[in-house]
């Protein structure tokens, strides 16, 4: 069964880092591209970051900088590195996957998506 599971969610203060993990199973995600989203309350699901098949990484232009999207694919894993967190970062992250490989922070192109991660910054 194809599957995407999420960790690393927690809670922070201003300025803290967090990782968060996506491991896929039931497919390898070498001729995948992989995506971070993230949905704070009362807005619509944004994209934060990508990494394509061949490993070239793209962000939003707010969060470059900061984030850092990472994968190894011997462990079918992708990472999202958070540094220098702020409360606007506070949303409910997911890591999705697209078999097409392409670069993109497009909701509608992600065939399978990991259950979400609550990503808490506050004092």
């Amino acid at each position: 069964q194809v599957q995407v599971v999420q960790s690393g969610g927690g809670s922070v203060h201003p300025g803290g880092s967090l990782r968060l993990s996506c491991v896929a199973s039931g497919f390898t995600l070498d001729y995948y591209a992989i995506g971070w989203f993230r949905q704070a309350p009362g807005k619509e699901r944004e994209g934060v970051a990508c990494i394509t098949s061949n490993g070239d990484t793209y962000y939003a232009d707010s969060l470059k900088g900061r984030f850092t999207i990472s994968r190894d694919n011997a462990k079918n894993t992708v990472y999202l590195q958070m540094d220098n967190l702020q409360p606007q970062d506070t949303a409910v992250y997911y890591c999705a996957t697209t078999y097409y490989g392409l670069r993109s922070l497009a909701t509608a192109v992600y065939d399978y998506w990991g259950q979400g991660a609550q990503v808490t910054v506050s004092s």
